[in-house]
């Protein structure tokens, strides 16, 4: 377990230091991390959390330590879900959403909600001292709610999901991301793209502190509908798998209120340790996010920075999209479906797939 070495009160921050020096000395079995008066032993520092590679959970600890500004300016003040390994990737893992009763003192927590109104005190990622706590207890990357903790309600991220599917290819995706960005270019609507450390991209939008995660997710109906439009045997907005062919979705539930997504500059749990990348856009086309592993991208930021600074300094707006949603609306259009976990919404079509509804006699 993590041994607090210097508590103190804890304190929410929007944006954490970009630098701060570190304290790392040498344990039995470990190390010490400090950031901000907090310092976290990591215990069994030497086992494999990454068999293809062999990297340990040290290794994992000096990814983010090496990462640790870009990593902090897109994750910091944000609360976490963690999925814990506690004996690497190869073994049994299991999420959790609220921190354990034992937790230091100092350690930020906020109160999230399931969309059954279910509440838990979620970690925060103040700085890097709550990562290295969360690593020591076997979270090797970290799924994020879209917003920060200081107001939960207040969704500031448009994302937009693309994966492989039947059908559907990495150059796919590549081509797909493209017409994303864009179409949000002619919308005066910035957006940044990663790996999602697995098959796919994701894209960001860095938006303006003042809509709820429905209306975020209103934003992302009308653009994926927007984008089948154009592309309608390319790109598609249909949330029933057996309407999609062979076309990419754009996964517009990704903003639905209480959803997290896999971060920015998490490892995800694969043997190899695939690092979920932010990139930049000339990038995209020779992009492979197999060979983004802790070492590669540890190097690369080193080399080259952050892709995504720009954002941080310039939130969007979302209104055209809700302009669009609300031409969508009244041209009769109903409201795309829901996940099954969410209650049933006004304006929702039926919660069934298509084949199983049942017909008028």
């Amino acid at each position: 377990m993590l041994v607090p070495i210097v508590p103190t009160g804890a304190v929410l921050k929007e944006s954490p230091p970009a630098t701060v020096a570190a304290v790392e000395s040498s344990e039995a079995d470990g190390r010490t991390i400090e950031r901000d008066g907090h310092a976290v032993t990591v215990t069994n520092a030497d086992k494999v959390y990454f068999p293809g590679s062999g990297a340990t959970k040290g290794d994992l600890v000096d990814f983010y330590v090496a990462v640790e500004g870009p990593l902090m300016a897109a994750v910091g003040g944000r609360p976490a879900l963690m999925q814990r390994f506690p004996n690497g990737v190869k073994g049994k893992s299991f999420f959790q959403k609220r921190v354990p009763d034992s937790h230091p003192d100092w350690l930020d927590t906020a109160v999230v909600s399931t969309p059954n109104g279910t509440e838990s005190d979620a970690l925060v990622l103040t700085d890097l001292a709550h990562v290295v706590w969360a690593v020591n207890l076997g979270c090797i990357g970290f799924h994020l709610w879209p917003a920060m903790a200081t107001d939960v309600e207040v969704s500031d991220q448009l994302r937009i999901d693309l994966d492989p599917s039947p059908g559907v290819d990495f150059d796919d995706i590549r081509w797909t991301a493209h017409q994303v960005k864009a179409f949000l270019d002619e919308l005066g609507i910035a957006v940044h793209v990663k790996t999602t450390g697995n098959r796919g991209l994701h894209l960001y939008s860095l938006l303006e502190p003042r809509w709820t995660a429905y209306d975020v997710r209103a934003a992302a109906v009308a653009l994926a509908r927007e984008l089948e439009r154009r592309h309608p045997d390319r790109i598609t907005a249909q949330w029933w798998k057996e309407e999609r062919g062979a076309r990419v979705f754009i996964d517009f539930n990704q903003n639905a209120p209480h959803k997290t997504v896999f971060g920015p500059w998490s490892v995800r749990p694969r043997v190899g340790g695939q690092v979920s990348t932010p990139i930049a856009w000339d990038e995209v086309d020779g992009v492979d996010p197999d060979q983004l592993t802790m070492d590669v991208v540890a190097a690369k930021v080193a080399a080259e920075g952050d892709p995504w600074a720009a954002m941080y300094d310039a939130p969007q707006s979302i209104a055209p999209l809700l302009a669009m949603s609300e031409a969508d609306m009244a041209a009769g259009l109903m409201d795309a479906p829901w996940p099954p976990v969410y209650p049933k919404m006004p304006n929702e079509p039926p919660r069934v797939a298509p084949s199983r509804a049942k017909r008028d006699p």
